[in-house]
Parts: structure tokens; C-alpha cells; sequence
């Protein structure tokens, strides 16, 4: 009987541990992830795309978390992003592939993309999260894919790249991602983004106080570079008229509805990673003429834009359109198109609404909320009032906190 009962306790004993294990919080670290026209945290003179005045990053540092910011070009390809993440966090140089800078004319490795590496023990037994604003949630998407894949060399048969990235398989090397207002299904205000929306107002604001060198869209991949002596507005003048934007190989394309589709085709959930979406809305229905417009706490600079999409049809190229539930937007991106990606020519993804307390599961998208804001506002731009500083900087610890309540792996 004591021999019975000493058995018992010890399987007993070992389920415990098995579950405490299993159930393990971990302590990995949170990379952030800029969209569109973002920056990095040594540009803008100070003005953080994380937090504007008030510095997201830092808070959650002095909260505990390890958190990282990452720069990409700013308006660059996600592929191109994707490539620039990897090799920012994991440090080496930049090597966008053999094929890939074939295809578009691109200098394969740039000398001035050569990173030590934000956190170099990056691999599978050193996971990260990964949190985008914005475009930034298709780039963390597209670095999953390029991470979860090998790309052979078109002319040499079975001949992988050499690519430190592109030409092995990392598993296992992301445990999440939660994406901020990111168009997984495209944006309507696509055509007209090379306009600069939704940050080029707040770059040129500050250029007139600051001078011209703090901000750089990093595109020497394209060999294009700010020149000596020429004024920001220039530079960016030159940037629009750029050969890349008549390419596949830039943000325009990936934004787009077709675009946003292809990445969704290329990049379906993976079972072993968690999935989170916010969204944002600040348009409302005008019941006279059934379409959406401005509230009136959206910023002055994206009311027009929030017109615009609030009537709007956009189609995709084999003559399907856009219907009303992608009137409702937040001046940039359609907040349908938030929830989670949908038009993979393989199905939706699996989207769930989010319920405090539940136990999480991989492979899947747990949409969590969608808010009363602009684009800009959920990371801070435009806020005013301590009060509603307080609450976007909890609802980051939040999510970090929930980030890390997720099962360590083994």
C-alpha cells in the first residue's frame, strides 16, 4: 500500500512539473516594428513613432519588459522590410537574395545595412515576440514566411540562396505577433499613398524646426541616398519620382488590395505561433447617404483621407469590389481590413474575438478590440491629456503582459 502510495505521489509530482513547464511564463523579448513612413528611435529629433511625446519603449523598459525598436525602410517592399527586421535583430549583413535583387535591379547587399544585432541570441531556444504598427504587422507577417521558408536559386537547380535568412528554415524563432491597425486585406487609400500619408505631415512639420537631416528612407538597396546638400523636401520630392515605384518591390503594391492578397496567399497562420489584432475606428455611418465620415475626434490632417475611404469601392483585378463594411475606417486603413487577413486564395484565416481569461492557442487570430481612434492616436500621436496618455501606455503593458503569460517553449 505505502509502495502504491509512493508511486502515486511520484506521478503526481511529475505531472506538476510537467505543467508548470508547459504553463511557464516567458520572459522573451518584444520587438516593435514601425509601419509606413516610420522611423527609427535616433530620427525625428527626439518625436518617437512609438509614443510621439511620450516613449512607449522606454515606459516598458522601466516596467521590466526587454523591448526593442526596430527601423526599416519606411517605404520599402515588405519583402525588403521583412530582410532588414531579421538582420536587425539577429545582427550581420543585409542580403536581400540573389533572385530578389536580380528581379528588381537592387544592390543585394548595401555596405551601410550591416547591423550588430538588437538581440543576437535570437533562435529557436531564444524566441521573440513581435509587435507592428500599421504596414509594420505585414512586415512581421513577411519575416514569418521568409523565416518559415527556403528559396532555391531559379538558375541553378536545387541551389538554395546563400543567404543567411533565405536559404535555411528557422522554426520556431517567433512565439507572436500582434499587429496595430494593420491593412492584412489592403487599404482603399492605397493609389494615392505615395502621397505620404499618414506620417509625411508630421516629417515635413518637423523639418521646418530641425533642418533637413533626420529622417532617411533607406533605400540604398535602390542606390538612392540624400545627397550633401539637398533639402529634406527635395530629397523626398526625388524619392516620389523614384523607378521603384513602378515596381512590385515598394510599399504601394503591398498595401494595395491585390498586393495584401498575395501576402496572404504566401503567409497563412503557422500552428505553433499566437496571433493578435487591434483595430481602429474613427469614422460614423451618415445614415441620409449610407456612407462613413470623419468623427470628430479624428485628426484635422485625416479627415479627407477618412472621406475618401468612407465611400469608396476599390477592386481587385478579377473585377470583385469592395462592399459598405469597408466604409468604416480610421483615415488610413479600412478597419475590416484590421481584424486579421482574409483573402488568401487559400481562405480566410481563423479569426476569433478575444475573451479575457480563455486559454490561448496557436494558429490562430484573436482580435481583441477595436477602438475609437485614428491611426495615429493608438500609438500616441495627437493624444492629449494625461488621462489618455495613461491609458494607451497601460493597454501596451497590457498586451506585453499578456505576451508573456504565454507558455514558454520547451
Amino acid at each position: 500500500m505505502i509502495l502504491l502510495h509512493n508511486a502515486l505521489l511520484r506521478r503526481t509530482i511529475l505531472f506538476l512539473i510537467l505543467c508548470t513547464c508547459l504553463f511557464a511564463d516567458n520572459k522573451y523579448p518584444i520587438i516593435f516594428v514601425h509601419g509606413f513612413m516610420g522611423w527609427g528611435p535616433d530620427e525625428m529629433a527626439g518625436y518617437k513613432y512609438w509614443g510621439g511625446k511620450n516613449d512607449i519603449t522606454n515606459y516598458l523598459k522601466e516596467q521590466g519588459f526587454e523591448v526593442y525598436t526596430a527601423s526599416v525602410g519606411p517605404v520599402s517592399s515588405n519583402w525588403d522590410r521583412a530582410v532588414e527586421l531579421f538582420y536587425q535583430i539577429k545582427g550581420g549583413q543585409v542580403d536581400y537574395g540573389q533572385d530578389h535583387a536580380k528581379t528588381y535591379g537592387l544592390i543585394q547587399k548595401p555596405e551601410a545595412k550591416n547591423f550588430p544585432g538588437l538581440y543576437p541570441d535570437w533562435d529557436q531556444n531564444h524566441p521573440i515576440h513581435i509587435i507592428g504598427h500599421s504596414m509594420g504587422g505585414q512586415t512581421a507577417r513577411m519575416l514569418q514566411y521568409l523565416l518559415e521558408s527556403v528559396f532555391y536559386l531559379k538558375e541553378e537547380e536545387e541551389q538554395p540562396e546563400e543567404s543567411t535568412l533565405l536559404g535555411y528554415v528557422h522554426i520556431g524563432w517567433t512565439t507572436s505577433i500582434t499587429t496595430i491597425s494593420t491593412p492584412h486585406n489592403g487599404t482603399t487609400l492605397s493609389d494615392i499613398i505615395t502621397k505620404g500619408i499618414p506620417f509625411l505631415q508630421d516629417v515635413m512639420g518637423v523639418a521646418a524646426v530641425v533642418g533637413n537631416d533626420f529622417f532617411d528612407f533607406d533605400l540604398q538597396q535602390w542606390g538612392f541616398e540624400k545627397r550633401r546638400e539637398e533639402t529634406w523636401v527635395a530629397y523626398f520630392r526625388r524619392m516620389r519620382k523614384h523607378k521603384a515605384w513602378g515596381t512590385r518591390n515598394m510599399c504601394a503594391w503591398d498595401v494595395s488590395l491585390e498586393g495584401a492578397k498575395s501576402l496572404n496567399t504566401l503567409a497563412p497562420v503557422s500552428s505553433d505561433i499566437y496571433y493578435f489584432s487591434y483595430a481602429t475606428s474613427n469614422t460614423r455611418l451618415d445614415s441620409a447617404s449610407g456612407f462613413h465620415v470623419p468623427h470628430k475626434s479624428m485628426n484635422l490632417i485625416l479627415r479627407a483621407n477618412a472621406r475618401i475611404m468612407g465611400r469608396k469601392k476599390a477592386y481587385w483585378t478579377d473585377g470583385t469590389a469592395t462592399d459598405s463594411t469597408w466604409y468604416e475606417n480610421d483615415g488610413i486603413v479600412n478597419t475590416i481590413s484590421q481584424l486579421g487577413p482574409t483573402t488568401g486564395t487559400d481562405g480566410k484565416d481563423h479569426i476569433v474575438a478575444y475573451k479575457a481569461g480563455e486559454l490561448l492557442i496557436p494558429g490562430q487570430w484573436y482580435h481583441i478590440k477595436t477602438y475609437n481612434l485614428d491611426h495615429k492616436a493608438f500609438i500616441g500621436h495627437g493624444l492629449k491629456g494625461d488621462e489618455k496618455i495613461t491609458e494607451m501606455l497601460a493597454l501596451f503593458k497590457d498586451q506585453c503582459n499578456m505576451l508573456q503569460s504565454l507558455p514558454a517553449k520547451d
